[in-house]
């Protein structure tokens, strides 16, 4: 009887111990899944939360679209920005279209296109699209206002009818594109994140623009000189030289040797840049011919910078005052594209008779062994590269006072990074200050929860794990009492 005893009472010890040990495994299992489901959900990758933004620059020879990004939730106010798309507008400035303002419109429907295709569909509705009208369009408002307001209206029905938040197209004034230029280059390097330093310049209210970007307010000094770009600097040059030879026939030492243009008067003295040279005539065509002599095109080019009257402590020309040039300096738009032509954009900076002597060497060449070499350019852009490396010397020389000792201070930029320099990012940043910022992706957990969940479940873990082998393997103190 006392074996039987023994026996039974057996078979519901080893029947409990089963129990336990599949309630153990249930938990560890259990632990298992708990800790992996919270450490894959808290780390996996948050969403994006982007915003986007489109501006158009319609400049005097042609229109490019950029497609900018910035985070959602912002940084003090300010979105860190970045350009992701940019597309060439075929076909010339908008500015180009006043005998056919209807078709100004038109023009840009490609880019706005691709634009579509680059932004999520859900967002299109919220992203602002902007036009701003640079030189060409001021011009032409000056020549003939009633064209340059049909040029715009008809910008104006296009970007409506873009399925994105239309947010203007109008005519920028050179201020703006001169601040909005600074913002865009300081912001690329990085300058507004260093430190909270302020810039007060000349207090000439007229120029001075404010901003407030990443919780800092700033004061930027700009002046535009409106017929001075290079275009326009040609233009008020051979006016002069016209004025001067009286004679149909001009022999130019800013053209090629070997170089021939033709311009009709009537054409030449409708531009606002000219006009104030008009005069009668005895012909009607102005014929130039090339003379490739760098020295002359420099003398000649200099007569366009007044500096005989200034009523500042120091002025640039025509009596403009001209701040101290004080740390580096930003050259891009014409000016990257004419020395990057001209091989003098490398990261190794140049010297000013480096430059010089480039140019110079460059002027030189007969106009047929340039048009041998650069065959792929198009003929007006090339045949006026002497002239541009020259005016863009003399501006920076003899207008803005560079001398051979702060000369590798300007750095000529056509990217920095991934996004180009120009005003175009610097009005985006400004505007995303208007944009309401969003609350950034949270995780599920809080940082504290998710490291309490973590411990608990290993905790458990680890309770069961040891439950588990003490079950196997029986200390001695817990088999006292066993028969």
């Amino acid at each position: 009887m006392l074996e039987e005893k023994t026996v039974t009472g057996t078979k519901p010890k080893m029947s409990t111990t089963r129990k336990i040990l599949l309630m153990l495994g249930f938990l560890s299992t259990l632990a298992v899944i708990a800790l992996i489901t919270v450490a894959v959900t808290q780390n996996q990758p948050l969403p994006k939360n982007l915003k986007y933004g489109i501006v158009l620059d319609a400049g005097s020879s042609h229109t490019n679209l950029y497609v900018y990004e910035w985070p959602a939730e912002k940084e003090n106010d300010t979105g860190v920005v970045q350009q992701v798309e940019v597309c060439k507008v075929e076909g010339p400035g908008i500015s180009g279209y006043s005998q056919t303002t209807e078709k100004a419109g038109p023009s840009l429907e490609h880019c706005l296109q691709q634009a579509e295709d680059v932004i999520p569909l859900k967002q299109h509705q919220e992203t602002p699209v902007y036009l701003g009208a640079t030189a060409g369009m001021r011009l032409l408002r000056l020549e003939n206002k009633d064209a340059a307001d049909k040029v715009l209206s008809s910008v104006e029905k296009t970007l409506r009818s873009a399925p994105f938040n239309f947010q203007g197209a109008r005519i920028i004034s050179g201020q703006e594109e001169g601040a909005y230029g600074w913002i865009t280059i300081n912001y690329l390097l990085g300058n507004f994140k260093q430190s909270g330093w302020k810039k007060f310049l000349h207090s000439l209210k007229s120029n001075l623009l404010y901003f407030r970007l990443y919780g800092k307010d700033y004061q930027v000094y700009t002046h535009s000189f409106l017929c001075y770009g290079k275009d326009q600097a040609l233009q008020q040059k051979l006016a002069r030289d016209l004025q001067i030879t009286k004679n149909s026939r001009l022999s130019d030492p800013c053209f090629h040797q070997g170089y021939q243009r033709t311009i009709n008067i009537s054409n030449f003295f409708k531009n606002p840049c000219t006009s104030i040279e008009k005069k009668q005539f005895p012909f009607s065509q102005l014929y130039i011919e090339g003379e490739g002599n760098y020295e002359k095109c420099r003398r000649n080019i200099q007569d366009l910078f007044n500096k005989t009257n200034c009523p500042y402590s120091s002025c640039s020309f025509n009596g403009i005052y001209l701040p101290p040039l004080q740390g580096d300096f930003g050259a891009f738009s014409a000016f990257y594209f004419v020395m990057n032509f001209l091989n003098l954009t490398s990261d190794v900076p140049f010297t000013l008779d480096e430059v010089a002597s480039a140019v110079q060497k460059f002027c030189a060449l007969p106009w047929h062994e340039v048009k041998l070499q650069y065959h792929q350019i198009k003929e007006k852009y090339l045949s006026e590269y002497c002239f541009s490396g020259a005016y863009i010397l003399s501006l920076l020389e003899n207008g803005y006072e560079f001398t051979t000792e702060n000369w590798q201070r300007i750095h000529f930029l056509g990217k920095i990074g991934s996004s180009d320099a120009g005003w175009t990012l610097g009005y985006m940043l400004n505007l995303t200050n208007m944009i309401p910022a969003e609350e950034p992706p949270a995780r599920p957990l809080s940082y504290g929860s998710y490291v309490g969940l973590m411990v608990l479940c290993s905790l458990v873990l680890v309770s069961v794990i040891l439950l588990a082998w003490l079950l196997f393997h029986k200390p001695k103190c817990l088999q006292k009492g066993i028969v």
